[in-house]
């Protein structure tokens, strides 16, 4: 691709198999009415995410009033946390872009031919037997993980995804739902007091948003991957129903 000298190629997002070439030059949204209409649910900004060519570097911008994306480069397990009126460079050659609106979770591939950062870094990811700072995961508490992402840890590419409900994720797995809504608050608290943002609120934070984040987070850091899906099939210890872990 032949380019003008100081002006970079296009960066390229990938959704629902479709490739969308953004030119430098004029900002590019993706919402519910914008350059890249996703799709019509009312819980999805008009527009929300924007990329633009800004002081030598690509920019993701968080233009929406309410919603938050999980910004992530595969290779290296980094993500960030992109909340409104934020906005990150796009520094990796590859980035993996996820939000929820509503029930929905949708997920976009970027490219970046221009991205500063080329080093072949790679760091494997951490999986259910590895701990979070130090913190232990419970079987069941990856049960309950893997059950809220089963959705996505089966998708083949990037696109729509439906996130569980609490009452389904605990039917997944065989669970009374209180049991599931006890063990889902213990590991949020846990992992909140760790650092990870978006994992508790006050009385304006949505259940919904609480458990996209969870699996946002979860996959983004590659503590669940798709070979976790046989922990669905296995049984907790009969004294784990007692314990809160």
């Amino acid at each position: 691709m032949t380019t003008t000298p100081g002006v970079p190629p296009p960066i390229t997002v990938e959704h629902n198999g479709l490739a969308h070439m953004v030119p430098p030059g004029q900002p590019w949204d993706i919402g519910r009415e914008a350059d890249l209409s996703l799709d019509d649910n009312r819980f999805l900004h008009r527009r929300f995410l924007r990329f633009v060519w800004e002081d030598g570097f690509w920019w993701i911008v968080n233009i929406g009033a309410s919603l938050a994306a999980t910004v992530s480069d595969p290779r290296t397990g980094t993500q960030s946390w992109l909340g409104p009126g934020a906005r990150l460079p796009l520094i990796f050659p590859e980035l993996v872009v996820v939000f929820t609106a509503g029930a929905s979770s949708y997920e976009l591939v970027v490219t970046n031919p221009s991205a500063p950062w080329h080093d072949p870094v790679v760091q494997p990811p951490q999986t259910g037997e590895a701990t979070i700072e130090g913190m232990p995961l419970t079987l069941s508490q990856r049960q309950l993980i893997v059950a809220l992402a089963e959705p996505m840890l089966r998708r083949e590419g990037p696109g729509v995804i439906t996130i569980p409900s609490n009452a389904e994720a605990a039917e997944r797995l065989g669970w009374q739902r209180t049991k599931f809504n006890r063990k889902l608050d213990n590991v949020c608290d846990k992992l909140d007091r760790l650092g990870v943002e978006g994992l508790r609120g006050g009385v304006s934070a949505h259940a919904t948003n609480r458990r996209a984040r969870l699996i946002e987070w979860a996959i983004s850091t590659g503590l669940v991957t798709a070979d976790d899906l046989g922990l669905l099939d296995e049984t907790s210890p009969a004294s784990a129903d007692d314990v809160d872990d």
